[in-house]
């Protein structure tokens, strides 16, 4: 241990760590050729500049468009007036940035309560995080999905930190992209009526702002394009990891959607709500967060690949408790569903299969989301106390 405090030992670490991280990239995974990031451009592209409709932009001959609702458009419209590499060196910052903000707030305090070198354990993580195949597909993609867990993310801290404007990242996050809207469902469940009321007024107030800059689009968007499911991708394809998706896979009744989603809701509000009715006890908001981002995960008709960046934040957490409790078997474990995640393994049924095999397969993310779920350590219930200044402070 003494040799990892050199700081030519660090380097070199975090050299060689990169170096084989470059090469596994550059070499192993699909490049997606930074595709959606083509499409929020053209879209507002064609929007802005050629005084085409936003929803009926097709990305390159192919059957993809915008599907965002409108107030996505007006905050990436600074994208129409850059040139390609420009954007895609923008889209390269902002998720790294929404990584860095991620390791600062759950990474960084355990670091420091076991006094190691927060640098070289920032910058491995960090790599880590890249082979991570739900983040490396988002850099990949020029995907916007960090950024938003980031922006949620922020209302962690907010609501932590006893501020009044706590939910205004949420809603923010819902105007851009509606799945983020489950956690205004977490702060009515565990009572924090400010934050959920801020989050609902910042939400509706986005979507006015869109309908004011754009009425005809925003008009064309709520009334037919959110109800064309088509324009979104075939819900059997194998990136789509949600409860939606194995149903299709499976060929279940269409009803077994509806039950599962039912199941996994009821078992999300128990866990929140540590199965207590306690108003004094003190909600543990990372861990609520944490399942909260996966049950949007697991609900939402559509979740490919990419959109599971949001399981990393109860990865985390269980890999701080696994490090507090020195359990080596948990810390297996959570490595095994890491290495797992990274692997790309759903996709050797990219193509369709029947079986045992590709029913468990194919839908491997789902039921590791489920595992995650059920294993993200809340703390016990405490008496309402003055929140603490870091994220991860567990008590």
């Amino acid at each position: 241990m003494s040799r990892l405090r050199s700081p030519y030992a660090q380097v070199l670490i975090v050299a060689l760590t990169a170096l084989a991280v470059g090469v596994f990239l550059v070499t192993v995974p699909t490049f997606r050729e930074f595709f959606d990031l083509g499409v929020y451009r053209g879209a507002v592209r064609s929007w802005l500049l050629d005084g085409g409709e936003l929803y009926d932009f097709l990305y390159q001959d192919t059957e993809y468009g915008f599907t965002y609702p409108p107030f996505a458009a007006v905050v990436l419209s600074p994208l129409a007036l850059t040139s390609w590499p420009v954007a895609v060196a923008l889209s390269i910052v902002v998720n790294a940035a929404a990584v860095v903000l991620l390791l600062r707030w759950f990474l960084v305090p355990v670091v420091r309560r076991h006094g190691g070198p927060v640098w070289l354990a920032g910058s491995l993580v960090f790599l880590a995080v890249l082979v991570f195949e739900p983040a490396r597909d988002t850099f990949s993609f020029g995907q916007v999905n960090l950024a938003l867990l980031a922006l949620v993310f922020v209302d962690l801290r907010a609501l932590t930190t006893g501020r009044r404007w706590a939910g205004v990242g949420i809603g923010l996050a819902a105007a851009i992209k509606l799945t983020p809207a489950v956690f205004i469902g977490y702060l009515i469940v565990t009572r924090q009526y400010r934050a959920a009321a801020t989050a609902i007024a910042t939400a509706a107030g986005a979507t006015l702002l869109a309908a004011l800059v754009a009425p005809s689009t925003s008009a064309q968007f709520w009334s037919a394009t959110l109800w064309d499911t088509d324009r979104v991708g075939r819900l059997e394809y194998v990136s789509n990891q949600s409860l939606r998706g194995v149903v299709a896979r499976l060929d279940l009744p269409p009803a077994w959607w509806p039950a599962a989603v039912a199941l996994v809701l009821a078992c999300w509000f128990l866990r929140v709500r540590l199965l207590r009715d306690d108003r004094r006890a003190a909600p543990d908001h990372a861990a609520g967060f944490a399942a909260t981002g996966i049950v949007a995960c697991l609900i939402s008709p559509v979740t490919w690949v990419h959109h599971l960046v949001w399981l990393l934040p109860a990865l985390f957490l269980l890999a701080d408790a696994a490090v507090r409790d020195r359990s080596g078997r948990r810390l297996g474990v959570l490595a095994a569903v890491y290495v797992v995640l990274s692997s790309s393994v759903v996709w050797l049924w990219w193509s369709g299969g029947s079986g045992l095999l590709a029913a468990i397969g194919s839908n491997t993310y789902v039921w590791i989301s489920i595992g995650l779920l059920l294993a993200v350590p809340f703390r016990e219930p405490t008496a309402a106390v003055s929140p603490p200044k870091l994220l991860t402070e567990r008590h």
